[in-house]
This record gives C-alpha cells, sequence and structure tokens, in this order.
C-alpha cells in the first residue's frame, strides 16, 4: 500500500526538511484527503501538537469523514486514541510517548529514563485494538559506519534515546499491529531511503511496516514493496517527483500472478459485489486517469473500460489491494446495470435495497419528480407532519407486523427529511459507528 502523509502545521499542510527547515506550504488539505484517498490510506499528522506547541484538531476533524486516515501527532493518551478512532480515525499513530517509562527513575528528562513504556502500549491496545495502532519507530543511524540499524529518536527528532531500532521494535510489536519507520536523516532529502535498517527491521518482526524516508523513485517503492513493506510518501509526493498512481502500481505483485494480470473485484460503496475481472498495470494507470473503471479483456487481449460502449460505467471511488498485493479492491459507483444481461450485479439480479438506496431513491425523485410520485410533492411542512405522525403510529403499534409497516414508514419519512435538508446516508451512519466507538 502507497500511503500520502498530510503534515500539518499552524493550519497549513506543510512539508519540511529534517522536521525543521519549511520546503512548501498549502491550504487545500480537504482536498488533498479525498484525492489521496484513492490510492491509500492518508497519513495525517499534527506537527503542533507532536511538538506540544497546540492543536490541529478542529482543522483534522473533517478529513477524518473524507478519507481512511491514520492519524499521529502528539497522541499521549488511550482517551485521545479512543477519541479520534470514533471520530473516525482508520489507525493511530504513537511515537515519543512509548518510549518514555515513568516507572523507570534515571537520568532521562520527563521524570523518567528512557524505555518502553509496555503498561502504557497496552493501554493504547486494549482501548482502541491492537489492529487499529501504529507504533512510530523513528531513528537515525549514526554517520559513522557500524552495524546498528539506528538509534530511536523522539520530540520531533531532537532527543536521542539510546533505545536500539531493532529490539524497540521487537518489544513494541505484541502490542501493535504496525510499525511506522521513518530514516530520520533522510527525510525531506529525496536522497533515497537507507534500505539496510529496513531489511534488519523486516527480518526482525513480523508485524506490518510502513517505511518513510528520503523515498524518492518508483524503483525504491518496488524494493519496499518486494520486502513486504508499505511506504508513506511526502517531499516526493508534493514536488511532483512521484506520481501516486504510479506509486501505487509498482506497489502491487504483479510477478505472483505470472502472467502480468491480478484479481480485479468491483465494489459498490455499500458494500455489494458487482463484478470481478483481471488488471494489467496499464489498466490499473487508466483507471486512475479515466475515473472510471478498466480491467483487461482476456478474450480480446487489451484495455477495457467498463461501460465504454453501453454506457454503464463505474465511477472509481477508491482503489485498494489486498495483504498480499497481489489482488485488487476496487469501490466504485455503478452508473447502471452492471453485467451484460442487463442485471444489477454478476452476482445478483437486482440491488440491495439498502438505507443508501433508499436514500438515492428519493433524492432522484426530489431533482426529477415524475407524475404521480408521491416522494416529490413531499415539502419541508408536509414531510415534518408525516414523521410525527408516523412517530406516534410506531410508539402505538401493538402486532409485530404493524411495527414492521410504521417502522418502513418512519425510516420513510425520516430519509426524505434528511435528504431534503442535504444530511447524507453516510453522515448520519459514521455518527453512530463514532457513538459505538466512543
Amino acid at each position: 500500500m502507497v500511503i500520502a502523509s498530510i503534515d500539518i502545521q499552524n493550519g497549513k499542510v506543510v512539508q519540511l526538511k529534517q522536521g525543521r527547515e519549511l520546503v512548501l506550504e498549502r491550504d487545500n488539505a480537504l482536498e488533498l484527503a479525498k484525492e489521496f484517498d484513492r490510492f491509500g490510506e492518508v497519513a495525517v499528522i499534527d506537527l503542533d501538537a507532536a511538538m506540544g506547541a497546540g492543536s490541529n484538531l478542529e482543522m483534522i476533524k473533517p478529513l477524518l469523514r473524507k478519507a481512511h486516515c491514520r492519524v499521529g501527532g502528539g497522541i499521549r493518551s488511550p482517551e485521545q486514541a479512543k477519541e479520534l478512532v470514533s471520530l473516525g480515525a482508520k489507525k493511530i499513530i504513537i511515537g515519543s510517548s512509548v518510549f518514555r517509562n515513568p516507572d523507570k527513575k534515571g537520568a532521562g528528562i520527563a521524570g523518567g529514563e528512557f524505555a518502553v513504556n509496555s503498561s502504557l502500549l497496552e493501554a493504547f491496545s486494549k482501548a482502541i485494538g491492537r489492529e487499529r495502532l501504529i507504533v512510530a519507530v523513528d531513528a537515525r543511524r549514526p554517520a559513522e559506519e557500524n552495524s546498528s540499524a539506528g538509534e530511536i529518536v523522539v520530540d520531533g527528532w531532537k532527543t536521542p534515546t539510546g533505545l536500539d531500532l531493532i529490539e524497540a521494535a521487537k518489544a513494541v510489536e505484541a502490542y501493535a499491529s504496525e510499525l511506522l519507520f521513518t530514516c530520520v536523516e533522510r527525510e525531506g532529502t529525496m536522497s533515497g531511503i537507507d534500505i539496510g535498517p529496513v531489511k534488519k527491521l523486516r527480518e526482525a518482526v513480523s508485524c506490518e511496516i510502513t517505511a518513510a524516508g528520503g523515498v524518492s523513485s518508483l524503483e525504491e517503492i518496488e524494493e519496499l514493496a518486494a520486502l513486504g513493506c508499505d511506504v508513506q510518501l511526502g517531499m516526493a509526493l508534493y514536488t511532483g517527483k512521484i506520481s501516486l498512481a504510479d506509486a501505487f502500481v509498482v506497489s502491487l505483485n504483479w510477478k505472483k500472478s505470472g502472467d502480468g494480470l491480478l484479481p480485479l473485484i468491483a465494489q459498490s460503496p455499500d458494500g455489494q459485489v458487482l463484478m470481478t475481472g483481471f488488471a494489467d498495470r496499464e489498466a490499473v494507470s487508466e483507471s486512475f486517469k479515466r475515473g472510471n473503471l478498466c480491467f483487461h479483456s482476456r478474450t480480446r487481449g487489451k484495455l477495457w473500460m467498463k461501460g465504454e460502449n453501453s454506457g454503464n460505467t463505474l465511477k472509481l471511488v477508491r482503489l485498494r489491494s489486498d495483504c498480499d498485493r497481489d489482488a485488487i479492491l476496487a469501490i466504485v459507483e455503478p452508473a447502471g446495470p452492471v453485467c451484460h444481461t442487463g442485471a444489477w450485479s454478476c452476482f445478483s439480479t437486482s440491488r440491495n435495497y439498502t438505507w443508501e438506496y433508499l436514500q438515492s431513491i428519493i433524492s432522484d425523485r426530489f431533482k426529477n419528480p415524475v407524475p404521480g410520485s408521491y416522494t416529490a410533492t413531499l415539502d419541508d411542512k408536509l414531510v415534518r407532519e408525516k414523521l410525527m405522525e408516523e412517530a406516534e403510529e410506531l410508539c402505538t403499534a401493538e402486532s409485530h407486523d404493524e411495527k414492521v409497516w410504521e417502522a418502513a414508514d418512519l425510516l420513510y419519512f425520516s430519509t426524505a427529511l434528511i435528504t431534503r435538508a442535504g444530511v447524507s446516508v453516510d453522515e448520519v451512519l459514521a455518527e453512530l459507528e463514532r457513538r459505538h466507538l466512543k
């Protein structure tokens, strides 16, 4: 997987060299998050919070509903982590706080010497689940030649800890599903990542690894993918040296298939599997370029965009690879029936009737009223009156069938009300998820 980084400082998206020197600055975080999400998860890092110089949480919150985000920077308590997950963060990145152990008094700062804080790691893991926890093992390698893979550094890479990268990684692995390794001396330089420590880290732990710091070529991304590592891109992405589309393509395991084709599964945003096919490098690249899902036709031996003749295209929302990088999942919005038989999908004759589907029907009736449509007559006053009426009828319903009937009415009118107000079903479900995770 290729992960694009959105580093935030003073309310701006920034890129820093060596974590200090400002190289570039942008103010379109929301647009970036939506675009980056097409290619992989997005790493949102609050640099001010990491340095104890403030917080950009209010700026970050909207990003969590627009993209699959992993969030880091100044997260020092399990409670903070749990709150961010409830707001929509898919994963949480923690770093400096877990390399200080307050139970061990010594010469170290902040009341404790540097050591892996197992009790804090366990608390984080219990609060949000090991599968959501990423530990940042930022390390600086000595300038002189030796066998060390690097030393853990904290506090925005300013403070050396004396902790060996490999030993620290082994100690935290039990609590986290992933490690974020940053090659600190290469960060922001685009001089190429130091692959040696990455190899040692990969040999030492079995959890997932994301590598960052200095990556500047597609060849490096391909090499990291061959090691089984994901890559996080910053400077090379913002300066245009690497495109996310190209990075996504080379990160896939094309060699495993033998014929240069990987299975490609198309799925609707509400989870229904629509069709399967195969993609080669060209098909993946063209999907990103055209914004519609493309396949490689094995019968015709050439590129094929779904719907190029029928008009029933599949608008690309995002692409994701599986854990082995040898299969691709495409989240798409279908323009019409997907199967060549005219069925909604290649696995079902009709579309699953979901809450999202109900809203799409209601929305279409409001935008394109047709004669005889009851939905089209629902103005603000009428829909509110009907909603209150149906709520009362559901409360007084006695039999099982009556409750089903009245609940359906209540859901219909509730959906009509929020649709008129510009509120999406996804937003309501996200709020319910937030309450569940809080």
